[in-house]
């Protein structure tokens, strides 16, 4: 029974986290030959004044221009 964890700067939409689960979950179900009800995923969304890197709050960071997405 795997379980996935996943840790993120808060922010993503109900819908993005949607399809997140359901391709972890196919990845799982691919790799480890389980079915979909074995998987759990467990999402985690962490405030920006809560992750430091290189010696500075994420919220401190100036804002960086979005990649854009597919």
């Amino acid at each position: 029974m795997p379980f996935v964890q996943v840790e993120m700067i808060e922010g993503r939409t109900v819908d993005q986290k949607r399809n997140m689960v359901k391709g972890i979950t196919e990845a799982i179900c691919t790799s480890l030959s389980v079915p979909p009800t074995a998987v759990t995923v467990i999402i985690r969304d962490m405030a920006k004044h809560n992750l430091g890197k290189a010696g500075k709050l994420r919220c401190d960071e100036v804002a960086e221009p979005q990649l854009a997405r597919k």
